[in-house]
């Protein structure tokens, strides 16, 4: 009878530390599932909790649907634009296939490591006469020369980020006081309203000739730190983009809670504090909503702003392949176009991800 007891004993605290094992397991998994979430990676969540013996069928359920579902989708797309595009003739021929746009991709990367190599052997062959000449004559002038190759399609997508990236800045930079001086004062808030009304609608198109008379104006340094190009694309990508953020910092502010404020002027804040120790923090959800919905407008206004001002950026690369018209444009402008998604959707990521750190109520 003991060695029994002894038996249900030991195999009770086996099972009570497996059940603690688990408890914790999911307590982790509790902790990472909202990081996975901003990451687009939700679907590692039900696999963990399989792992953790939770219900197979129940957490089955859930990765068809966070990950299956869009996997199927995905493949169907896929397949109904290989049956279709050869049916679509153009002046360049038909419409590529997924294949042809793969394919397009290797070359373009390709071409990115070929210049990237003649760059390297460009820098190693100036070091080595530089060399030979200090050794020759030691007080000898050395010149070092910039290489100059042709931008590589990684190229383009790095002078479309930084350009959208300086846009963007430049944009919270203005809209971020301002939608807090309009969301405090009501008067203010009236008199920067119609002038939101009128400009929020304007195309980048309408905005980038002014831009550019004001730009070419204005920007006439014999040796000037940025390009005109990217000046102008930048400054249209503010003018577009500054609205959502404007708009939503205004609404945060204006929707702070009247007590608070009113605790702010018993303890007789000053406006600085009140602002920063307030006024931000309760607005900060919406502001990063408005940053969020700037950044995309400015992504999307940036490719109309590089095909228009010639910035080298995937806008022109665009443009260009269009006015290529090399049996290989038609492939290389749907690489393009996949690169905006994918990176547009990447930059709402980061932004999502920011504002899950920063603000605490960033939700699925």
């Amino acid at each position: 009878m003991t060695i029994a007891s002894d038996t249900l004993a030991a195999d009770a605290a086996k099972a009570a530390e497996r059940e603690a094992r688990r408890q914790r397991w999911f307590s982790r998994i509790t902790k990472i599932e909202g990081y996975l979430s901003v990451l687009g990676l939700g679907f590692i969540v039900p696999i963990l909790k399989m792992i953790g013996g939770d219900s197979v069928k129940t957490q089955s359920k859930e990765l068809w649907r966070q990950a299956g579902v869009p996997v199927l989708a995905m493949v169907i797309f896929l397949g109904v634009w290989s049956v279709l595009a050869p049916r679509v003739q153009t002046s360049l021929g038909a419409i590529p296939g997924p294949a042809e746009v793969w394919e397009q991709v290797g070359v373009l990367m390709s071409d990115h490591f070929a210049e990237r190599a003649k760059e390297k052997a460009f820098y190693e062959r100036q070091d080595k006469r530089n060399a030979e000449i200090r050794a020759a004559d030691p007080k000898a002038e050395i010149k070092v020369r910039s290489y100059v190759g042709k931008p590589t399609y990684i190229d383009k997508i790095l002078t479309s980020l930084r350009t959208v990236f300086t846009g963007f800045l430049i944009g919270t930079v203005v809209a971020i006081p301002l939608g807090i001086v309009a969301g405090l004062s009501p008067t203010v808030n009236a008199a920067i309203n119609p002038f939101v009304q009128i400009f929020k609608p304007v195309s980048p198109l309408a905005w980038l000739p002014l831009v550019t008379m004001v730009v070419s104006a204005l920007y006439t340094s014999s040796d000037p730190m940025f390009e005109k190009s990217f000046l102008v694309s930048a400054i249209t990508v503010t003018l577009c983009s500054l609205w959502p953020t404007l708009i939503n910092t205004s609404l945060g502010v204006a929707s702070i809670d009247k007590d608070l404020m009113n605790v702010a002027k018993v303890l007789r804040l000053g406006w600085a504090k009140k602002v920063f120790k307030l006024v931000i923090p309760s607005s900060l959800p919406l502001i990063f909503t408005g940053m969020r919905l700037s950044l995309g407008v400015g992504w999307m206004v940036l490719i109309a702003a590089e095909m228009l001002a010639q910035n080298p950026g995937l806008g022109k690369f665009v443009w260009d392949e269009f006015q290529n018209g090399s049996s290989s444009s038609l492939a290389r402008i749907m690489v393009a176009v996949f690169t905006i998604g994918i990176i547009g959707f990447l930059l709402d990521r980061v932004m999502y991800a920011l504002q899950a750190a920063f603000t605490f109520s960033a939700k699925r």
